[in-house]
């Protein structure tokens, strides 16, 4: 038994923080909202986990909860790095790991100022959940998180016992996580035009996705991802099996009017693209009418 601490029990954490504690680990949930326990719905059924939920990390030593742990998760929205800080300064000893599960190619830089990097274990997610209300989360599909085949990867992959999460590890992390980026960066369009996923279907939509798949796959083969010549069309093809009515997290945080990942899922490749000298006008209109339309 481990003991565990999850920051951001959104769809992600909440979902990580509730399989944790039904593999009988020790978890602590650090949350914004409190609510007395967690719920996620999964097709196998529910889990329920009565972990305590903490909204300051001070309530760690009034509550008796203060203890060296062994991992913190670490699953808030990639631009509230820095809000994890108070958390991190109050979970981290001397022997703590820190799983970062955020979109995004960049896990390590994100928190190497806050955290040394040789603890840090980035994680692709790979999940399809809806958070309900604070600690009730939707899970419609087994979820798959991949690791770096590393020492502390291999033993945050132990930490799972099965359904309904897999961990896996691989010796390639940069292409899994570009691959990933990949398929988030298209999800942009249904933001911009607010509809569901089955905009991918139309050919010309379809073709403004090859576009800037096309770009995405320049820079991330720039910066070290070995991504091949048809992952262009096999995103593509795995975008369109999406539900029709499907709404990806960027599409919902921008309906309800909430800051969205727009900088981890497009601009780290216009940012990325300009560093190599690489031209990605397509990624760059794209966050560019996404501002336009929050103004």
């Amino acid at each position: 038994m481990s003991a565990i601490a999850v920051v951001g029990p959104g769809a992600v954490g909440g979902t990580f923080a509730a399989a944790l504690a039904s593999a009988k680990h020790d978890v602590v949930v650090c949350a914004r909202t409190p609510f007395k326990a967690l719920s996620v719905e999964t097709p196998e059924g529910t889990l329920k986990a009565n972990a305590p939920v903490l909204t300051d990390p001070a309530q760690l030593r009034e509550d008796g909860l203060a203890r060296p742990f062994d991992w913190v998760l670490v699953a808030a929205k990639t631009y509230d790095a820095e809000g994890t800080i108070p958390w991190l300064r109050a979970l981290v000893g001397p022997t703590t790991s820190v799983a970062i599960l955020q979109n995004g190619v960049e896990h390590v830089e994100r928190f190497e100022p806050y955290v040394e990097w040789e603890r840090i274990v980035p994680v692709v997610v790979d999940l399809s959940a809806t958070k309900m209300s604070p600690g009730v989360i939707v899970l419609r599909r087994a979820g798959i998180a991949v690791v770096p085949t590393t020492a502390r990867g291999r033993a945050f992959q132990a930490l799972f016992e099965g359904p309904p999460l897999r961990v896996e590890v691989t010796d390639d992390f940069k292409t899994a996580a570009w691959r990933k980026l990949c398929l988030n960066s298209i999800g942009i369009l249904s933001a911009i035009v607010a509809k569901p996923a089955r905009i991918g279907l139309d050919e010309d939509v379809g073709d403004l996705m090859r576009g800037m798949l096309a770009e995405c796959v320049a820079v991330g083969r720039a910066e070290g991802a070995r991504l091949p010549d048809e992952i262009i069309e096999e995103v593509l093809a795995r975008y369109r099996r999406s539900s029709p009515e499907a709404m990806n997290s960027l599409v919902v945080d921008h309906l309800a009017g909430r800051r969205t990942e727009v900088d981890a899922r497009n601009g780290v490749v216009v940012r990325k693209g300009h560093t190599h000298g690489i031209p990605t006008p397509l990624q760059s209109a794209m966050s560019t009418l996404l501002k336009a339309c929050r103004m």
